[in-house]
């Protein structure tokens, strides 16, 4: 459709889509997407637009107030918003951008990771594939092709993805290691955790090995897996330990010691609080559990 919109060129088009039921149970979905070039002066303020906007600039550049920040935003960037807020853009130099507002059950959980890993503008070092997913979605329209709602749906979790897998662009102060992310030191350590999870290991020399104080190694680690350092190995000896208590006959106390835990008394103790019963109990419910399949 062409758009009426003032300080809109009449070759700008935009479409608008109402998702089944069955979208809305179940996948991320576009509202309206279009391909628009804006002229100098173009403003617009909302209070609420029940939707999430990502937006690519190629050409020009926008003044982006959201959330109390102001800011311009140029060629090359995206920009992520929750619409659900008060939100505001404008121009005095035009702009033209590809743009999506879209909306589904776990659209919510996608924006809040993004935009803690990126913010609400970014630029990505090789914007390709995320903008191939954008387009995709914009010409499904476009070209007027039978909607298929879950390839919608895995164009626009394709093009978070992309935005999820890249590295943070800044640098915060002193809270990264020898220009690292905060997103690869969770990583790293995480894959440390998992390989060395029976060894001794502790905050401090987890910390001292991704060059972090240990107050930013902590922060950094929650922020990126919602878990403490402490939390993670702990809950990845669980793991271990539920395990070997389903598929193994190795005593209570032998398990204790293949999870990692420095004795038994630790281990069942973690084991009651995380779980709601001994270990010995949870192999006898998983045993009866194996008698009845």
């Amino acid at each position: 459709m062409k758009t009426l919109e003032e300080f809109v060129t009449p070759d700008s088009e935009y479409y608008v889509y109402t998702p089944s039921r069955t979208a809305l149970d179940t996948f991320l979905y576009p509202l309206q997407c279009g391909h628009f070039s804006y002229l100098p002066g173009y403003a617009l303020t909302r209070a609420s637009f029940d939707s999430f906007l990502v937006m690519y600039i190629q050409k020009g550049g926008l003044n982006l107030s959201f959330e109390g920040t102001a800011r311009h935003v140029d060629a090359g960037s995206f920009v992520l918003i929750d619409c659900y807020k008060l939100h505001s853009y404008s121009t005095g130099t035009g702009w033209e951008c590809l743009w999506c507002h879209f909306d589904g059950i776990n659209a919510r959980p996608y924006y809040n990771s993004v935009v803690s890993h990126l913010g609400n503008v970014f630029s990505l070092p090789q914007p390709g594939t995320a903008l191939a997913r954008l387009n995709a979605v914009y010409q499904n329209f476009l070209e007027n092709v039978p909607v298929r709602e879950p390839l919608l749906s895995k164009y626009l979790t394709d093009l978070l993805t992309e935005f999820l897998l890249c590295p943070s662009p800044d640098l915060r102060r002193g809270e990264k290691s020898q220009g690292r992310s905060d997103s690869s030191v969770a990583e790293m350590t995480a894959a440390y955790i998992n390989e060395h999870f029976r060894e001794p290991l502790s905050v401090r020399e987890l910390a001292s090995r991704a060059n972090l104080s240990e107050y930013h190694f902590i922060r950094t680690f929650k922020k990126e897996t919602g878990f403490t350092p402490h939390e993670y190995l702990i809950h990845t000896r669980m793991t271990m330990a539920k395990y070997l208590l389903k598929n193994s006959r190795l005593s209570v106390k032998n398990v204790c010691f293949a999870a990692g835990f420095s004795n038994e008394s630790v281990f069942c103790s973690a084991f009651r609080q995380r779980q709601g019963m001994t270990p010995a109990r949870y192999r006898e419910l998983e045993d009866s559990r194996a008698d009845r399949t």
